[in-house]
């Protein structure tokens, strides 16, 4: 498959006193357990993680004591315009204690000592193969060619390195774990084994880190706690981690692990781990014609040519099917969701303590699930639903005295739903579970899997049940949120003062809009219609639509305050462009105008300048169907927020503009938010030729889309459950029967293909 490897010619510096080599270095993982791989000549390191090893444990009651006894004062000073002395209040009373959850930290590193001389070898290679989902490292010297290979295997729940040197005897090295002081033991275990464990903080889970040398024509024994390897030709090292989040014990667990995966040759963990990774990543391909100059250079020249200002489609769609790539290495069934990191993460006090950022960032990691065709690697996020869920009926009841589910601008791994942080802009926000929330709707549009949709519609009754007793009238008669902010901005008050805490913000209503209509349409469809149903109808017409403020924006705040940093890199007012589809050209084609308006104010006032953010417009952009804008935030986030790893850096690195970036692209190529499906709906002039297969609409519909000059040239339709197709392309095609003749023309208004009950495919041509 095109555009599947990234290639470079220098390794990443293995010295860990050089922190920033680590963008430098490639992702490997299973979806729990990851490793960098650096690809150094002398010594060969591997950042660990393993996705349950976060400092300290869960179970605690954060909440305010007082939350609830000052939620009405708060809301009339907000009433009376006296900014200061809610927000103070609201510090005071909402902020939980202690004030932070908890935090992803990283496992160590494990590392080769090859005691061989860098600056002597010629030849290095290192790569990274998006379609198999391997590591690769080659070099030569002193007439030895020296080959590795790394990947971590889903099936057995190993990273394996497989070493292997062109004459017999010339491979040697020293294995060793690192955790810097965080460890309690460091040992060796056997002749060819070591292991690494300890506890994370006080009352915290253990882990363990198990390495083995296995499969090997040398001679391997250890000294203290390193395994030593001489005069061999091949080798390979078997490697995992686990804690005691599960409830097992680690080492007892590592043993089984390592000695299961050992049964094993190396050839045949290969080819198992190819066959599960490719029966996701398959589904799916996205190939531009490209510069054949350029796919010649390595990537990190790559990216400086695109800084220059030149346009790389192969490099586009190569970036395209990395975030593939990372979805499947950090989400897969059964693990935890992907956090501002992935999996990824050198530190022990990480950024944003690498956690789930639940007022963006979490939920744009799984805006390309669906579309690209990875549904499955969307249901770690609804099992961290389903544990937030305690702790949020928890929190309401006792912030609020609300029934129904709740949770703030973040989460942990134990499903904390407190607030977060004594930052008044983002802290008290109380719409967190409620976005997350809409991704059930979502999976279910992609799927139209009821089994699934009745197993999680518990969420959606839950949030929908907290609205009901939260929202209450303004003095129009709209029900609204409160205390809330528009997330992390600020607001410029008549009186001068600046303020964050508010009534009513934009995207509460919008998020709430989406959380009614999807709770009535799934107790419909499950016939599980209640009470509260009857309330949410009459409630849903109570709720503020958006609206316009006097620079032609759509308003962020119920009043039309001034920004006080108007290129800021939230545009949560424009939720309702994208993700959620509140506004189309086909609903709302005049607010559509006021969409595009509010992103150009943004943008022409410094907006967009973190990686995530770029992101976001890239999505916004494609939703407005402008090709040229969506194709110019391709080039920048290439340009200003990629990593030669092609790590999105907001910076630092987080993992949300890698993905928020793949879901754009394939916005950019097809859309199907309002019932019917836009081929080429933002194609940039540049995007000349290309091919997507397998890509995903709503209604269970998957598609291959080729187009050349602007037009489609080949369109394939499978609808799998058997659902009737409404499309439109910006050019006639014909539909042609298994003879090859001509039986219906599809013009420009738009094309039904009417059910049959039973999936269908068909083939439409220029």
């Amino acid at each position: 498959m095109k555009y599947s490897t990234m290639f470079y010619t220098k390794p990443a510096d293995v010295n860990p006193r050089n922190p920033e080599a680590w963008n430098d270095a490639l992702p490997i993982g299973n979806g729990s357990l990851g490793g960098m791989v650096f690809g150094g000549i002398e010594k060969e390191r591997i950042q660990l993680n393993e996705d349950t090893l976060w400092y300290g444990s869960g179970g605690r009651d954060r909440v305010n004591p007082d939350s609830m006894k000052y939620l009405q004062e708060i809301r009339n000073l907000l009433k009376a315009g006296k900014i200061k002395e809610a927000q103070r209040l609201g510090e005071l009373s909402m902020v939980a204690g202690p004030e932070g959850e908890r935090n992803y930290t990283t496992a160590g590193d494990v590392t080769l000592n090859f005691e061989l001389d860098k600056e002597a070898a010629t030849d290095y290679k290192r790569t990274l193969d998006l379609e198999k989902a391997i590591a690769g490292t080659t070099y030569k010297l002193g007439g030895v060619i020296y080959e590795r290979e790394a990947f971590v295997s889903n099936v057995h729940n190993v990273l394996v390195v497989r070493m292997k040197a062109s004459e017999k005897g010339a491979l040697h090295f020293i294995l060793a774990l690192s955790r810097a002081k965080y460890l309690n033991e460091n040992k060796a275990v056997g002749d060819n084994k070591i292991q690494l464990s300890g506890i994370e903080g006080g009352n915290g889970v253990s882990f363990c880190v198990a390495a083995k040398v296995v499969d090997t024509d040398g001679k391997v024994y250890t000294i203290g706690n390193r395994v030593l390897l001489e005069e061999a030709s091949e080798a390979t090292l078997l490697l995992t981690i686990r804690t005691s989040y599960y409830g097992e014990n680690p080492e007892k667990w590592c043993e089984k692990t390592l000695e299961a995966a050992q049964q094993y040759s190396y050839d045949e963990l290969k080819t198992e781990h190819i066959k599960d990774y490719q029966a996701l990543y398959n589904r799916m391909s996205l190939t531009m014609k490209e510069d054949k100059d350029l796919a010649e250079l390595p990537i990190d020249e790559r990216l400086q040519k695109v800084k220059d200002g030149q346009v790389d489609l192969g490099l586009i769609a190569m970036y395209f099917n990395f975030g593939r790539y990372l979805l499947i290495s950090c989400s897969r069934p059964g693990t935890m969701a992907a956090n501002l990191q992935g999996i990824w993460n050198k530190d022990f006090n990480p950024p944003w303590d690498s956690k789930f950022t639940i007022n963006i960032n979490t939920e744009m990691n799984y805006w390309p699930a669906e579309i690209c065709n990875l549904s499955e690697c969307h249901m770690p996020l609804f099992d961290l639903l389903t544990k937030m869920l305690p702790s949020g009926k928890k929190v309401a009841e006792k912030m609020y005295g609300c029934r129904g589910f709740v949770a703030h601008h973040n989460t942990d791994v134990w499903g904390d739903c407190a607030p977060q942080d004594i930052y008044m802009p983002a802290t008290i926000w109380p719409m967190g579970a409620a976005w997350l929330t809409t991704h059930i709707w979502e999976h279910y549009l992609f799927t139209l899997d009821e089994a699934f949709l009745r197993t999680y519609f518990e969420l959606i009754r839950e949030c929908a049940l907290f609205f009901r007793d939260y929202l209450f009238e303004n003095e129009e008669g709209q029900l609204v949120t409160g205390p809330s902010v528009s997330p992390e901005n600020t607001y410029i008050h008549p009186s001068g003062d600046r303020g964050t805490l508010c009534i009513g913000p934009s995207m509460d209503s919008q998020i709430i809009t989406d959380i009614f209509k999807q709770y009535l349409e799934a107790a419909r469809i499950l016939r599980l219609e209640d009470d509260l149903g009857e309330e949410v109808k009459a409630m849903i017409s109570k709720l503020p639509k958006p609206s316009v403020g006097k620079h032609g924006q759509i308003k962020e705040w119920a009043v039309d305050y001034e920004e006080a940093e108007l290129g800021h890199r939230h545009i949560s007012h424009l939720y309702a462009l994208y993700p959620s589809n509140q506004l189309t050209y086909e609903r709302t084609p005049e607010l559509m105008k006021n969409a595009r308006i509010t992103l150009e104010r943004r943008l022409s006032n410094g907006g967009g300048h973190t990686g995530w953010s770029r992101a976001w417009i890239i999505n916004m952009w494609a939703r407005l169907r402008d090709g040229e804008e969506a194709g110019k935030n391709v080039q920048a986030i290439l340009a200003k927020s990629t990593a030669i790893n092609l790590f999105d850096m907001h910076p630092p690195f987080q993992i949300d503009g890698n993905f928020g970036a793949c879901a754009g692209i394939a916005e950019m190529l097809v859309q199907s938010q309002a019932e019917i499906i836009h081929f080429l709906p933002a194609l940039p002039d540049t995007w000349v030729e290309g091919t997507i297969m397998g890509i995903k609409a709503r209604g269970n519909i998957e598609m291959d889309v080729s187009w050349k000059d602007g037009e489609v040239t080949k369109l394939v339709i499978r609808s799998l459950s058997g659902r009737a197709a409404r499309f439109v392309a910006p050019n006639s095609l014909w539909l042609k029967n298994t003879e090859g003749e001509v039986t219906i023309k599809e013009e420009e208004a738009g094309f039904l293909l009417a059910g049959n009950g039973s999936s269908y495919s068909c083939c439409f041509e220029k």
